[in-house]
């Protein structure tokens, strides 16, 4: 027995993703239900957002991600739920979030969304500690989007390092 809790690969779509709002939206509006690499979907997904929160002030964007964070929480708890899943892998609401919390208080360009994406992708995949523990340990709709938050944290500082050094 594994301490890991079961995942369903994305290419088993559960029907109510096109029927249901809320597994729509947890489905990063249908990206999750692609066969191959649904985070990576569900995270390109997010990037036609950002030029809409660099608009925001400082203030709003954070409030956005605070506010979009704990929908999240809450989101992906109740699909997991639903689906009986622990962590469906088109379950991407998580990602697009991750990819939001890269890019804020990046320049507008699209180089630096590509670099922003690359580098939330490179920590979502690669899990390095702590990210991995929380992947493994965490449950619930918080640890759906805690190891991804987490690697939004860590691609954001990245990110902020590339700023400093070639903006």
């Amino acid at each position: 027995m594994t301490d890991h809790p079961k995942q369903v690969p994305a290419a088993c779509v559960p029907p109510s993703v096109w029927r249901n709002p809320w597994h729509f939206l947890a489905f990063g509006f249908g990206s999750g239900t692609l066969p191959k690499a649904p985070g990576t979907w569900g995270s390109l997904v997010a990037l036609p957002f950002i030029p809409l929160w660099q608009m925001l002030p400082v203030w709003g964007y954070w409030l956005m991600l605070g506010v979009t964070l704990l929908f999240g929480i809450w989101l992906c708890g109740k699909v997991a739920s639903d689906l009986r899943v622990h962590d469906h892998e088109g379950i991407v609401w998580d990602e697009m979030v991750g990819m939001w919390i890269t890019l804020w208080l990046v320049p507008q360009g699209w180089y630096w969304l590509l670099a922003g994406f690359l580098m939330f992708r490179f920590f979502d995949i690669l899990k390095p500690w702590p990210i991995s523990w929380v992947d493994r340990h965490v449950h619930g709709g918080f640890g759906i989007m805690l190891d991804d938050v987490l690697a939004g944290v860590f691609a954001w500082l990245a990110m902020q390092g590339l700023v400093w050094c070639f903006a």
